[in-house]
């Protein structure tokens, strides 16, 4: 007996279609949800067409070289391998008093998830799957993993 059929349950197409890029753009819903409350400063993983404040850095720019200071920051970062090193960034970042939010998978199975997240952020899970956009328009194919927004208040001595 069959308690699932992977073929419903894992769609191959749809998800290597939603896997193509990295880098997409965060519905203006969804930031404006928590804009509201932070009233962000700095976008410290943008590009010229997605960025969210009127301050950002750029990939070139390379957000995880340099300073947060002094700033309340937002991070959709390229949701990658390189997603643990924006978590670990934002950590670094808030020992020194500045609060980043980012919008990341929920990969709680993972050691990274377990030693940066957990123990210094707040989690807020996310209703439903996101639809992201690309170039503007809303992307068909809402991804097929959970999201969070990750929350590292920055610590005042």
């Amino acid at each position: 007996m069959t308690v699932f059929d992977n073929r419903k349950l894992f769609d191959k197409e749809k998800t290597d279609k939603s896997l193509k890029s990295i880098e997409w753009e965060t519905p203006p819903e969804v930031f404006e949800s928590i804009n509201n409350e932070f009233n962000f400063t700095l976008d410290v993983a943008a590009n010229h067409d997605n960025t969210k404040c009127e301050r950002y850095f750029t990939k070139e720019d390379n957000g995880l070289k340099q300073s947060w200071a002094g700033e309340i920051c937002w991070c959709n970062p390229p949701f990658g391998r390189d997603v643990p090193k924006w978590c670990e960034k934002a950590l670094h970042e808030k020992r020194n008093g500045t609060t980043t939010v980012l919008i990341i998978p929920c990969k709680t199975n993972t050691n990274w998830w377990h030693d940066l997240v957990i123990p210094h952020a707040e989690v807020r899970f996310l209703k439903g799957r996101v639809k992201f956009l690309k170039n503007k328009t809303q992307y068909g194919q809402a991804l097929p993993w959970p999201l969070a927004f990750v929350i590292y208040y920055g610590e005042v001595e």
